[in-house]
């Protein structure tokens, strides 16, 4: 009879430490436009430090996500806890519409801000560089400047993403607009230029020689690189730097677990991941691997075309208009 007693009691001291655990885990979900094989290597990493924290990375791109983000709010709650896309002028939007928590990561001293008018609204944990990728079946000097784009070696063989399709390409084509004005992409048209439709077709499109180059997304072509396509990635003077923004949305239910997300993406070992799959750090401290031949983030900053995130939200609908006005004619 004790010893049924004492199993009872094993049984319920099992139960009650099960339930306690159960109370215990934290379930933390981000919505994220980053390549799966580092949220999938950021969440291994996070998972060994916050064991009592579960990770649900939703992955898809930033307009699929920010679709998701409105449907939520319009049912009466949002699910997202972090947001980690590419798309900036979104974050500026949603925090003017007040959905933004305010949270300065632990050591953001350690970090390059490229957002002149940081509040800790969001804050970017990543950069990402466009350079021109191109066929090296087919070039074989590297084009040094922008101009060498109107040169005959890429007549009718230049492809750029479609700014109505793709967010990298609009960021690209204000940047562009802004620092040589519209006449910049007669000229490309003029040579042929051709308009293609997500960033990743173009770089595609380039690695099976349909075009000897394009304007591409650094960690899509190093990725085919990686592959064996034969491409390289060039960068004129002029740098085309997009800062890919982390935010914790204001209603998050796990507000503690969202900040210990930010900070680890933020922190050195975070960083590492981000800059061992092919594209720029935030932090001083840590830089990309040789192979990817890429330029130190502090050089990039330097270099940026600098850009007003507030007037390219106003002028988007009037760029995209023009752009294809002058492309598609």
């Amino acid at each position: 009879m004790r010893f049924t007693q004492l199993s009872c009691l094993c049984a319920a001291v099992a139960a009650m430490s099960v339930s306690t655990s159960a109370l215990a885990e934290q379930k933390l979900f981000v919505y994220t436009s980053m390549k799966e094989t580092m949220i999938g290597k950021i969440k291994t990493a996070f998972a060994a430090k916050y064991p009592d924290i579960k990770l649900d990375a939703q992955s898809a791109g930033a307009g699929k996500l920010m679709a998701k983000i409105a449907a939520e709010r319009e049912s009466g709650k949002i699910l997202a806890d972090v947001l980690w896309t590419s798309e900036v002028p979104d974050f500026y939007q949603m925090k003017a519409q007040g959905l933004l928590l305010q949270y300065t990561p632990a050591e953001f001293k350690s970090l390059l801000n490229p957002l002149p008018d940081y509040d800790g609204s969001f804050t970017a944990a990543r950069l990402c560089t466009l350079g021109i990728a191109y066929n090296t079946r087919f070039i074989k000097e590297p084009p040094k400047t922008w101009d060498d784009l109107k040169k005959p070696a890429y007549k009718r063989a230049f492809g750029i993403a479609n700014p109505a399709l793709s967010g990298t390409a609009y960021m690209s084509v204000a940047m562009l607009s802004k620092a040589f004005g519209w006449n910049y992409f007669e000229a490309l048209r003029a040579n042929g230029a051709k308009v293609g439709k997500g960033a990743g077709q173009v770089i595609d499109d380039t690695a099976s020689g349909d075009l000897a180059a394009s304007l591409a997304v650094d960690y899509i072509t190093l990725d085919k690189i990686g592959k064996g396509a034969t491409l390289a990635l060039s960068y004129p003077q002029e740098m085309l730097l997009i800062p890919s923004p982390v935010a914790i949305l204001k209603n998050s239910a796990n507000v503690d677990a969202a900040k210990k997300f930010v900070d680890f993406l933020l922190s050195k070992e975070g960083q590492t991941i981000i800059a061992n799959e092919g594209t720029l750090p935030v932090r001083t401290d840590v830089q990309t691997p040789e192979r990817y031949k890429l330029p130190s983030a502090q050089d990039a900053m330097k270099r940026a075309i600098k850009i007003d995130y507030q007037q390219i939200m106003a002028e988007k609908e009037a760029t995209i208009k023009k752009f294809s006005e002058i492309m598609q004619k």
